[in-house]
């Protein structure tokens, strides 16, 4: 029967893998979307949602490695939060392209329209078409650096996410080092213990020919004064 720490291991993954499926169909959407820029902000909005749940059971994760008494399940534990968090960083990259792709398409959407219908109206029209651009510039910007903010953080989250990656596999690679040290000082042991059995078989063998010996002389000796004559 399988454990509760298996079970919320199992858990913890499955949990993972349903975040990084949901990131990368909002990726796509992203990459799908043809406006407007309230679209777009409500789809990373809702992203950067999933990052930081996916954030989290990933630590859940590499908590419950920790947690685990035997090293072969603490180290394939480990190996796993690695990859979910190399994972991440990908999704992360994947996710900047695809916002920076979307919003120059926007942008140049909506320029393209405005210039468009200022072609088929009159200068009054164009004054209110030039005007109405500027401000529509001026929200685009205004998106743009929002964007920006939130790429910002991302980006520091995802140094921070590589830097923890970095110190995990620094553990990992000690710990792996000192389960071969460890092994080493098992076959070395190894070995003494059958030294010591094949030395103690030596001296029995040494004892019972020596008590063999001992006798026969004693035989030898009390045949003598016994029984000169034989």
């Amino acid at each position: 029967m399988a454990s509760s720490t298996d079970v919320h291991v199992r858990i913890c993954a499955q949990e993972i893998i349903k975040y990084d499926l949901e990131i990368k169909a909002l990726v796509q959407d992203i990459r799908d979307c043809s406006g407007p820029q309230s679209s777009l902000m409500e789809l990373n909005s809702q992203i950067k949602e999933k990052f930081n749940k996916l954030r989290l059971r990933i630590q859940d994760l590499e908590q419950m490695a920790i947690e685990q008494d035997r090293e072969t399940d603490r180290l394939a534990i480990q190996a796993e939060t690695e990859s979910q968090r190399r994972q991440m960083v990908s999704n992360q990259t994947a996710w900047r392209k695809a916002n920076l792709a979307c919003k120059l398409a926007i942008d140049n959407m909506e320029k393209n329209e405005l210039l468009h219908a200022g072609e088929n109206r009159s200068p009054r029209q164009r004054k209110v078409t030039k005007e109405s651009l500027v401000e529509t510039s001026g929200n685009i910007t205004e998106s743009l650096m929002s964007i920006s903010r939130m790429m910002a953080e991302q980006v520091k989250q995802s140094e921070d996410t590589i830097g923890t990656l970095a110190t995990s596999s620094r553990t990992v690679q000690e710990t792996n080092e000192e389960f071969k040290s460890m092994t080493g000082t098992i076959h070395l042991g190894r070995k003494l213990i059958l030294k010591y059995n094949r030395r103690e078989l030596t001296d029995k063998l040494l004892i019972f020919l020596a008590l063999a010996l001992f006798f026969a002389t004693v035989l030898y000796i009390l045949k003598k004064r016994l029984f000169p004559f034989i």
